[in-house]
């Protein structure tokens, strides 16, 4: 699936709930599906800045895709992390960088996080991208 079906797929997934409560019910349920990260990568390098809870994201690359593994010491937060994981993981650098997130604003995610998580979203964004950056210039090297 391209990003784009992948973030299809999930605006598709939460429009089927009307009440903010439901969707984060759903938030929730993803963040406790998401992979358990190794515990050697909670540490302070992975470590994003910028967000209130604790998250930690971990980058591997195989010289073409990235995949990221991640988990957070908050419920809401680690399912945020586990949804931008299952749009931009195993993905290429090109990709990851070019990716336009308009599912973030197409579920409403934005407009129903506090301030706080609200940065911290964009904190998890931003460092996403910032690795798939790093690795793409060391491709070209």
């Amino acid at each position: 699936m391209t990003v784009n079906e992948v973030q299809d797929s999930i605006t598709e997934e939460f429009s089927e709930f009307e009440e903010w409560m439901d969707k984060y019910n759903l938030l929730i349920e993803m963040g406790r599906e998401l992979p358990v990260i190794d515990p050697v990568f909670k540490t302070k390098d992975f470590l994003i800045e910028g967000c209130q809870s604790k998250v930690w994201l971990h980058p591997e690359f195989d010289g073409k895709k990235i995949k990221f593994t991640a988990d957070s010491d908050a419920i809401i937060t680690k399912g945020i992390v586990a949804l931008l994981i299952k749009v931009l993981s195993d993905r290429t650098p090109e990709e990851i960088i070019s990716a336009d997130l308009y599912f973030i604003d197409k579920i409403g995610l934005r407009q129903n996080l506090s301030p706080t998580r609200s940065n911290g979203l964009l904190s998890m964004v931003k460092q996403i991208k910032l690795y798939a950056i790093a690795y793409n210039a060391k491709q070209k090297i």
